[in-house]
């Protein structure tokens, strides 16, 4: 009898975090009115670096992603002016549970519910109930030339964004802030996992150009800008990143026909 009952505990557990998710997926991209995002600062390495960097981040790098953002939907005709706002919360010192490395669909559905579950329990910043969190990992640049894998999961609207603690990667920064923030609003990479290199045509600023090399911005899901067909660099703000159609329609900026 108690085994039954604990089953459904469980089945009942699960139905209401499905439903949830579903409604989730629904609210975030009806686009009735902006969605909140709250990005939450971690000293991931404990650095000097990494505490200066966040003690200095401001309101400006924020307006950099609203403005990116609003720009970028008026494009598509969006009813909504500003579909995105941005707060910072104040310095986490504990920081949220990583990805597994090679882990398997096992532990990584593991760690997603460990991930939520540190979410939930995480308070928010005064203001506006957030739609999307994000936990912005910091990392000392003199120490650490590749970064870890950041990730943005649809399913409880949260990520994790790897960043440096350099002045000059702040626009690079903030590309990955938008990328994985569009991961949580399904919108899917367009790029080759293996080599990096943009998918042809959806992962193209402009898919049309002649000569098609070597591309002026990025495509935001595919993250690079390509200058040949096997090489690509990193762009270094928003400014050089565009948000294509195909990710327009995933994220609810293009009604599906």
């Amino acid at each position: 009898m108690f085994r039954k009952f604990r089953i459904g505990v469980l089945l009942l557990i699960l139905l209401f975090v499905a439903l949830n998710t579903w409604l989730d997926s629904v609210y975030s991209r009806n686009w009735k009115g902006p969605l909140q995002v709250v990005l939450y600062p971690v000293n991931i390495d404990g650095s000097d670096a990494s505490e200066r960097f966040i003690q200095q981040l401001s309101r400006d790098d924020l307006d950099k992603l609203e403005t990116f953002f609003a720009e970028q939907a008026a494009l598509y005709r969006l009813n909504v002016s500003t579909p995105l706002r941005f707060a910072i919360a104040p310095e986490l010192k504990q920081a949220p549970p990583l990805p597994p490395e090679h882990g398997s669909r096992f532990d990584i559905m593991m760690w997603s519910l460990q991930l939520r579950w540190f979410t939930w329990r995480t308070p928010d910043p005064p203001g506006p109930t957030p739609t999307i969190r994000l936990f912005w990992l910091f990392h000392d640049g003199a120490h650490n030339t590749v970064l870890p894998h950041s990730t943005g999961l649809q399913k409880g609207l949260m990520g994790i964004a790897h960043a440096f603690a350099d002045a000059n990667m702040a626009g690079a920064n903030l590309v990955v802030v938008a990328h994985e923030l569009l991961h949580t609003l399904s919108a899917t990479d367009k790029y080759d996992l293996d080599t990096r290199q943009p998918f042809y045509p959806d992962g193209y600023a402009d898919p049309g150009q002649q000569p098609l090399y070597p591309q002026n911005e990025a495509e935001l899901m595919a993250g690079r800008i390509p200058l040949s067909d096997h090489e690509a660099e990193q762009p270094r703000s928003l400014q050089q990143v565009i948000i294509g159609p195909l990710t327009a329609r995933e994220i609810g900026w293009i009604k599906q026909p």
